[in-house]
């Protein structure tokens, strides 16, 4: 080839303005704003010079767009590509606000579209990098319709490769599916938003006045609608949480999840698990602490850390390998399972089971959170998703009954008799149909009432109820659990049994689809 020749030169003119487009003034917008621009994003995600772009000189549909304007750039607005994460394949798209503030048309949405399918092919996962205006109104109803083939994409790989969104920026009205069908949600804050209709049209509706933070703010999806997963302080944070996170994922469903180097730093008995739950069943302690002990040291991952906090979900290793862990959290509302607890823990159930994630639960709950607020909201329809989604799982799935394990919540956490592979409860678990308290007032009612000391005789009561029908060596004994176990022995005891379920295989029925309770 002459590279003096006018073909070779063009291709140089054509490289030369691609790199004029992302010039320092528009980096400096950005920068303003707290924001880093979309290349520096994919630089920082990927593995040093692994990132390879495609479709970077597509240019924006122009015909049919008979009202406002559009920016004649190369690329669209968004970058498409493939690369290495961790040394491990990973596609992904990164909206560019500069151009068009990353508003998605026609050719923008067929980008993402063939990237999202070139990575199910491909088997690998697929992270989007959200900077958006939203739909590009001079397109008119092709940008609508590029959205619904984004949409129709992120369900048809659901379940076969892990799809991830980082919110780093705005993204509003129907772009906001886009996240939400996807498996986990990353936001920054202060910077990034998500809300169906803005505050304008609240304003105009309504006539309420609220903020682009208090309606659809990082705090807002992690704290009350539970949208978002995992919230970070800043770009540069929320995109090493990603790669560390994304370590714990295998790239489809047809791997096992990744294992790293064990480096035996953790013992396998631990006999400061005998101090963490309390001699009083009414005292709270932090589950987390039995998770980290029993857990490789540092491994635990969390995710929803801040939304629907009774229950605790999380990735996590034992000797390398990934586990995902549910967990109910004495420390807020005394663990007890409600409307969100319920649908957190079934989602992230699923999604283990998806990908061939074993699941650990940790249990300690004294049942569904009462009331009419609860009933009326339909805790009945949402509690029945966690029943389904630990029932519909066949990964190998362990249980391990620190304390409280009552009524309908004692079945719905993985017991035996709706399939989960092991039982394991410490001396201080209580498993019945209702609580000591509950149960001498239903029982000894008329007992308590002519006593000439109620408050006295409902203590020997309860202490006879626990001693007598609460305690776990009776459901040992008749089989509902596989074994009582030293405290300190519950780490060496979970890798024993996992590795028991090692090849597990479990013949499901052919349908099309069970009829979840959504």
């Amino acid at each position: 080839m002459d590279i003096s020749g006018k073909n070779f030169k063009a291709f140089l003119e054509r490289q030369e303005a691609l790199k004029k487009q992302y010039s320092p003034k528009q980096a400096e917008k950005q920068h303003s704003k707290g924001k880093l621009t979309a290349w520096e994003r994919i630089d920082l995600l990927f593995d040093e010079g692994t990132f390879e772009e495609i479709d970077a000189f597509v240019t924006p549909a122009t015909q049919n767009v008979e009202f406002g304007k559009v920016e004649k750039s190369y690329g669209d607005g968004v970058i498409v590509g493939h690369g290495k994460i961790n040394g491990r394949l990973v596609f992904a798209y990164s909206q560019d606000f500069t151009i068009m503030g990353g508003s998605l048309g026609l050719v923008h949405s067929k980008k993402i579209a063939k990237i999202q399918e070139m990575a199910l092919k491909m088997g690998a996962p697929i992270i989007g990098l959200l900077d958006s205006g939203g739909a590009r109104i001079q397109e008119g109803v092709a940008s609508l319709s590029g959205y619904a083939s984004i949409f129709q994409n992120i369900i048809s790989s659901s379940g076969i490769i892990p799809q991830i969104s980082v919110i780093l920026g705005p993204c509003a009205g129907g772009a906001v599916y886009s996240p939400a069908l996807t498996d986990f949600v990353f936001m920054v804050n202060q910077t990034s938003f998500m809300f169906v209709t803005g505050p304008n049209v609240v304003k105009e509706v309504l006539n309420e006045d609220v903020t682009f933070e208090e309606l659809g703010g990082a705090e807002v999806h992690v704290t009350k609608s539970g949208v978002a997963h995992m919230i970070y302080e800043d770009e540069e944070n929320t995109i090493m949480a990603l790669k560390k996170f994304l370590a714990y994922l295998p790239s489809n469903n047809v791997e096992n999840p990744p294992s790293v180097q064990y480096d035996n730093s953790t013992p396998d008995i631990n006999e400061k698990l005998r101090d963490i739950v309390p001699d009083d069943p009414n005292k709270a302690y932090d589950v987390r602490d039995v998770i980290n002990l029993v857990a490789d040291r540092n491994s635990f991952f969390e995710t929803s850390e801040l939304f629907a906090p009774s229950i605790v979900t999380g990735f996590a290793r034992l000797r390398g390998k990934t586990i995902g862990i549910v967990a109910n959290q004495p420390k807020v509302l005394a663990g007890v399972l409600d409307i969100n607890s319920s649908v957190k823990g079934a989602r992230f159930i699923r999604f283990c089971d998806a990908f061939n994630i074993p699941i650990l639960t940790f249990e300690d709950v004294p049942g569904f959170l009462p009331g009419m607020d609860q009933e009326h909201n339909g805790i009945i329809r949402h509690g029945a998703k966690l029943l389904y989604a630990y029932s519909e799982a066949t990964v190998p799935k362990i249980t391990v009954i620190l304390r409280k394990a009552y009524g309908g919540a004692f079945i719905v956490m993985n017991s035996k008799s709706l399939g989960g592979d092991f039982s394991f409860a410490w001396p201080t678990a209580e498993i019945a149909v209702m609580g000591p308290d509950g149960a001498v007032a239903i029982l000894y009612r008329k007992e308590l009432a002519e006593a000439e000391n109620p408050a006295e005789l409902k203590k020997e009561l309860v202490k006879k109820y626990r001693d007598k029908v609460a305690n776990p060596f009776i459901a040992v004994e008749l089989g509902y659990i596989d074994e009582v176990i030293d405290p300190a022995d519950t780490r060496k005891k979970v890798i024993s049994a996992f590795e028991a379920l090692r090849n597990k295989w479990v013949k499901v029925p052919s349908r099309k689809h069970g009829n979840m309770p959504l």
